[in-house]
């Protein structure tokens, strides 16, 4: 297993779609291409689309192969989770795809300012513990960093299997008055029709948490 994760985490460093920020690098000048994410690298104007916390990286995929003209970005942590989104869009030959191994604590040293259109946090870690609150990735002090780079009326959406989770979000929309344009505990219930992207992409662990019977929450918002 270690072996396999050395493996997978070298090969991520050799693509041409993955980037890597250091914490020294977030401290000085960010990311490279901060600013040129689509002169420099997607080589058009179209919008650039996030995906925080994109673990294998199946949503930012998924919805890059559904959507051609939109460039997806996934960001994580840990470069053995992304190789597999990585390693399907090289082989699938997908110039609208990119990932970032860094922190989501960093986002705002990786794009500039009105860089990008929509952000999608897709099944964080709910952070329980109200000692950990200012880790979830739906604070305001995440949310002030996404507005350093969301164009004007961005929009985030968020897919949780975390009820808690949920419902903290939408004391935070409520709370600094940002506008909620979508809100359900319980996303296939079908009782409302939505954007079939939504339903049928889904991440590892979506797949894993409905196995077990968690309803899937999402939430749509701009701010």
């Amino acid at each position: 297993m270690a072996k396999r994760k050395a493996k997978k985490f070298a090969e991520v460093n050799s693509f041409n779609n993955c980037f890597f920020l250091s914490f020294e690098e977030s401290r000085a000048e960010g990311l490279p291409l901060k600013g040129n994410w689509n002169k420099n690298y997607f080589k058009n104007n179209n919008p650039i689309v996030l995906e925080l916390g994109c673990g294998k990286g199946e949503y930012t995929v998924g919805l890059a192969q559904r959507y051609p003209d939109i460039n997806f970005i996934g960001v994580d942590i840990k470069g053995n989770r992304i190789w597999t989104g990585a390693r399907t869009a090289t082989d699938n030959k997908m110039n609208n795809v990119a990932f970032i191994r860094t922190r989501i604590d960093f986002i705002d040293t990786c794009f500039s300012s009105n860089e990008v259109n929509e952000i999608w946090i897709t099944f964080p870690d709910p952070q329980p513990q109200k000692s950990r609150i200012r880790n979830r990735l739906t604070n305001m002090i995440f949310i002030n960093r996404y507005k350093k780079i969301l164009k004007n009326n961005g929009i985030i959406n968020l897919k949780t299997d975390s009820e808690p989770f949920y419902d903290f979000t939408r004391e935070v929309i409520a709370e600094n008055k940002l506008e909620e344009l979508d809100a359900t505990n319980d996303l296939y219930s079908n009782t409302v029709k939505r954007d079939e992207s939504l339903t049928s992409i889904k991440t590892y662990y979506e797949k894993k948490f409905s196995d077990k019977g968690f309803k899937i929450c999402y939430l749509k918002f701009r701010i």
